[in-house]
This record gives structure tokens, sequence and C-alpha cells, in this order.
């Protein structure tokens, strides 16, 4: 039997879009890749790793650029949504993957999902976005997501003084409910990782808020968590608006944003129920 267990030492580094990113790649199977968002890395997933692949996936997870062990950037311009989804084909490409792949994006990570669906449906056969509604959705969401639980994206646009409340414990009130905030917050402290993670969020804000998005032509379950302190529920239901394809919705109850490390088997269940449909 396969060894069912994540372990850091497992991972390996590529070489892609002239970045050195870090990957785990693991299990046999179609493929299923993992996105995670700020302020995590892949290691987000390493709760749900083993049950995925234990299902028969080849599990496939990395560190976005700027993130993890992955290389960072100096220019804005290269933390574009449209720069961050390129990396994605030619992870695959570098990986021999030609078929069609599962997606799973948490926080940013489902962000740069749908995008990857928007642009590459042709590569996608279902995905499953976690906390983030279908772009346009959360373009139309109103005062409640841009106001209320979403007003963090505006005062990280203060460079130099969000980074100096942040990196001044204003990190960890921030983080809330996050089930391992020390860890979150070691990573995040290390030179140069913190800009690069906010300069997603300056990269992107216009483009997000203020341009239109295509409909999703990939099959997708969203999933959203009653105790999510970010994101709200309105968000993620009118995606179903901007569909064209089949789309699902399952909510967590007791369970706060970071849905892979506080609710793992109850995730990779409805996750592999989905998938297997396709």
């Amino acid at each position: 039997m396969m060894h069912l267990e994540f372990n850091e030492t497992d991972c390996q580094f590529v070489h892609v879009n002239s970045l050195r990113l870090r990957i785990f790649d693991k299990g046999e199977g179609k493929p299923l890749l993992l996105l995670h968002g700020f302020p995590d890395d892949l290691t987000v997933w390493k709760k749900i790793v083993p049950l995925l692949v234990q299902a028969g996936y080849r599990v496939i997870a990395f560190d976005q650029r700027g993130f993890g062990e992955s290389d960072m950037l100096e220019s804005k311009q290269d933390y574009r949504i449209s720069s961050i989804v390129s990396d994605i084909p030619a992870l695959l490409d570098s990986l021999s993957i030609k078929e069609p792949v599962f997606v799973m994006g948490h926080d940013w990570g489902a962000v740069i999902a749908w995008a990857f669906s928007l642009a590459y449906p042709e590569r996608i056969r279902a995905s499953v976005n976690i906390s983030v509604g279908h772009p346009e959705s959360y373009r139309r969401s109103g005062v409640s997501q841009k106001i209320l639980k979403g007003f963090y994206t505006l005062w990280f646009q203060l460079n130099g003084l969000a980074e100096f409340y942040l990196e001044n414990g204003g990190l960890k009130r921030w983080l809330g409910r996050h089930p391992e905030p020390n860890v979150a917050i070691e990573k995040m402290l290390r030179p140069g990782r913190l800009r690069a993670g906010l300069t997603w969020y300056r990269a992107n804000l216009s483009r997000i808020l203020f341009q239109r998005w295509p409909n999703c032509k990939v099959p997708t379950l969203s999933v959203w968590s009653v105790w999510d302190d970010y994101l709200t529920q309105k968000q993620v239901l009118n995606s179903q608006k901007y569909m064209s394809a089949e789309w699902a919705y399952y909510e967590m109850e007791c369970t706060g944003h970071w849905i892979p490390l506080e609710k793992p088997e109850l995730l990779s269940e409805k996750v592999i129920n989905w998938f297997q449909q396709y």
C-alpha cells in the first residue's frame, strides 16, 4: 500500500516561467492540482493530500509565486492574475501532464482556479473552489463583502503601512481563527515574503473590482464555511449566475475560513464525490 503521509521532504523544485517553484507530486491516477491562498503555502493541504492520494488521484500542490519556498519577484506586474495563472499550464507541461486535470483552490487559490478555468477550460475536468465565488460574483457582491468583511483588501494597498502593522502584531490579529497562526506568521515574516503576498492584492484590485469576467464553462463545486471572517455567503451563492456548466454548492457548519486544515475529512469526501462524476 502507498505510504499515506504528507512530508515536506518529498517536495522538489521545478523551473517554470523563469521561476523556481516548490512542488509536491504524489500518487497515481487522474491529476488533481491544489492551489493555496494567502498567507499560506502548499502545506495548507497537508491533511487532505493523503486522503486524496488514497482515493486514487495524482495530487500536485505547489507554492505559488512569492509564497512558501518558491521564488519572489520584484515587479508588481509579475503578480497580476494573468501572470500567476500562466504558471499553471507551464507547470503541467513540465510534468508532462497533457490530459485535463482536476483543480481545487482555496482563498486566493480559488481566485486563480476560477481564472484558470476561464482562460484554459480545455485543460480542466472539474473544479472545487473554496471560500471565494466566481470573480464576477465577487465583483458585484456589494457593501457586505467589500466593506464589512473585505475591508482588509483595501488597507492592504497601503504600501509600507500595511507591512508595518502586520509585522508588529497585526498579522496575529488578522489571522483570527487560523488553526496554525504561529506557523503562518513565522513563514510570512521571512524577508520579503509579506510584501510578496500583499502584492497579490495590490496588483489585482482594479482587475477584480472593475473589469467584467466571462461565464465559467468548467463544472464547479463551490464550498463556503459559516464562520468565514473574510468572505460572505452571497458572493459564493451568486456564482451560479455566471456559470455555463454544472455548478453545486456545499456549506460547512461550525468551520472557519481555513477549511482544508479544519475539516479535511469532510472536504475530501465532498471533493471526491464531485470529481467522481467527471
